[in-house]
């Protein structure tokens, strides 16, 4: 298993949207996420910054890679980048955070 985290940042004032076109998912884009090896997935909001920490654990870089390939995520995209700051294909722009500790039992 793989964790990844990352951050990205809510436009301000779309706190209550962002949380309510997640609750619940889309049903197909969830199966996307399972079927391409997604484990865990979780998205914290800072509510003074409006950042959004994502947390995920994943099966492989390979299968992660091809979520973004899927129909589905391109339309969740679409959906989401009114919310978010995005890049030019509409992903959210994010950065990877560099893992320096963790603690298992």
């Amino acid at each position: 298993m793989i964790r990844k985290a990352f951050v990205m940042t809510l436009k301000p004032g779309y706190e209550e949207e962002y949380e309510r076109r997640h609750n619940p998912i889309w049903p197909e884009l969830q199966k996307v996420l399972i079927d391409h090896g997604v484990l865990s997935y979780s998205i914290y909001l800072d509510n003074h910054s409006s950042s959004l920490f994502a947390y995920v654990e994943i099966e492989s870089e390979e299968l992660w890679g091809q979520i973004a390939e899927t129909e589905t995520c391109q339309r969740w995209w679409d959906y989401m980048k009114d919310l978010m700051s995005i890049n030019q294909d509409n992903s959210p722009k994010s950065i990877e955070l560099q893992e320096v500790f963790h603690l298992n039992q």
